[in-house]
């Protein structure tokens, strides 16, 4: 219920940057749209749509395959994902109960297959926009690392603990840490190694 509160209050303050941001990126993206839906594993591995604001356009090449990531980010979508404007769809999500506020992040559907049974423990609690791994790290540190914060996340849950990784979001959003993979304009892929 806390969270269902804190994301209705947080989508009608942020009502008109959520606007104009829309607006920005259906411009930018080319006619690509202002939104990503994505089915994502939640809780208990159950799949849901998870949305995001589009930072990439759907430009491809001669055979139709899509351009690389890095070809496709504009100039819009990397200022929306330096400053995390890109995740703030997701309020919609928490609203849904999809997803909570603070959780593990949700990750692509293909690796599931990939998890040990340990790292599948991180879908024991509802994904979050926010989480453990991302205040420790987030895209700078290998994926077994942040399964392995996602985890301990399982096992300490608290509303102690979820207050702490928000005001560390707020500290990390504002010093725009950790934002992408070092050499690279995407989070890394994951292939049940890394």
């Amino acid at each position: 219920m806390l969270d269902f509160t804190i994301a209705l209050l947080a989508i009608i303050c942020l009502s008109p940057l959520l606007i104009v941001v829309a607006i920005w990126l259906h411009v930018a993206n080319k006619g690509a749209g202002a939104f990503f839906m994505q089915e994502r594993p939640g809780k208990d591995e159950k799949i849901f749509k998870v949305i995001k604001f589009k930072s990439m356009t759907d430009e491809r090449d001669a055979n139709g395959k899509l351009l690389p990531d890095k070809q496709r980010l504009t100039a819009v979508g990397k200022l929306i994902r330096k400053t995390s404007i890109d995740e703030l769809p997701q309020l919609f999500n928490v609203l849904k109960g999809d997803m909570a506020l603070i959780g593990p992040r949700p990750l692509l559907v293909e690796y599931l297959p990939l998890y040990s049974p340990e790292q599948h423990r991180r879908h024991e609690v509802r994904p979050g926009i926010s989480g453990w791994a991302q205040v420790n790290g987030r895209n700078a540190i290998t994926h077994t690392k942040k399964f392995e914060y996602d985890v301990w996340y399982v096992d300490h849950l608290s509303f102690g603990l979820d207050i702490k990784i928000i005001f560390m979001t707020i500290h990390n959003v504002l010093h725009r840490k950790d934002i992408s993979h070092e050499g690279q304009a995407t989070t890394e892929l994951f292939n049940g190694h890394n």
